[in-house]
């Protein structure tokens, strides 16, 4: 089991987490230590996306934790593609989450996504149990309009949603972060993960206050219990549009690049 770490991607290599698949950096997997094209004082990891690469999860760059992790406070500060101008139908995701499958225990994961062709838009939620009977809990936000689309609970991909109140649904509203997008800078993002909740988060990008983005607490109905690993990839569907235009699922013409400054965890 991991503890306590902060990962800020200065070296090329890292001592907590490996590459997915072949752990053997290329341009269109990932290099670490590098400095970023949009703060070059600043080193990184960078994921570029193949566009030859096969759609899916497991597809796209990776990197996963070494070691277990389990309760306690997640961030990261990253900067997602702008694919806008170039592709704006490109089928793409960036997720930063934790993700597990225990053949007893089934899956434990939390999850922030930003499917990039149109990062004013944050996905939040996670997903337990077992296949076939998987528990979702979601919300999503279009952040710069202040707009919390739904919050909802569902049973497997294709099951049916059911709106979520009461203390699983606070905040209610989320104000506008005026000009949010995901692509224009670099944000810092977090969640905390506690046996009786969830709170998802976000830094202000003026003020450093804490946005909280979901603070699901009052249930046990989609809470991880077992450890989890710590990840962070970028994939290509051809499936999953982003809210507002379901034309989104092209495969990726260019070499769009995920930013990565650091990623920590801080074990409860």
């Amino acid at each position: 089991m991991h503890k306590s770490f902060l990962e800020d991607f200065s070296f090329p290599g890292s001592k907590v987490f490996r590459y997915g698949s072949t752990g053997i950096p290329t341009d269109f997997t990932y290099k670490i230590g590098i400095s970023s094209p949009s703060e070059p004082d600043t080193k990184i990891l960078s994921f570029k996306l193949n566009p030859e690469e096969d759609a899916g999860p497991g597809k796209g760059p990776e990197i996963i934790s070494k070691k277990f992790t389990h309760f306690g406070s997640y961030s990261a500060r990253l900067k997602v593609p702008d694919a806008r101008k170039k592709q704006p139908n490109v089928g793409a995701v960036v997720g930063y989450f934790t993700y597990h499958e225990d053949d007893e225990e089934g899956l434990s994961e939390i999850d922030f996504e930003w499917l990039i062709a149109d990062p004013k838009i944050i996905y939040v939620g996670t997903w337990t149990g077992k296949p076939g009977n998987l528990q979702r809990i979601g919300r999503i936000i279009n952040l710069a309009e202040g707009k919390i689309v739904e919050t909802i609970s569902k049973v497997n991909y294709d099951g049916k949603p059911t709106l979520l109140k009461g203390m699983q649904n606070i905040p209610e509203s989320i104000p506008a972060i005026e000009n949010y997008d995901a692509s224009s800078q670099f944000y810092t993002y977090g969640f905390d993960w506690k046996a009786a909740g969830l709170r998802w988060w976000m830094l202000h990008p003026e003020t450093a206050d804490t946005v909280v983005l979901w603070d699901y607490q009052g249930s046990q109905l989609g809470i991880p219990h077992h450890a989890s690993k710590y990840r962070m990839n970028f994939w290509h569907t051809k499936d999953w549009a982003v809210e507002g235009n379901p034309e989104s699922l092209e495969q990726p013409e260019f070499p769009f690049e995920l930013e990565v400054d650091w990623m920590r965890y801080v074990k409860k």
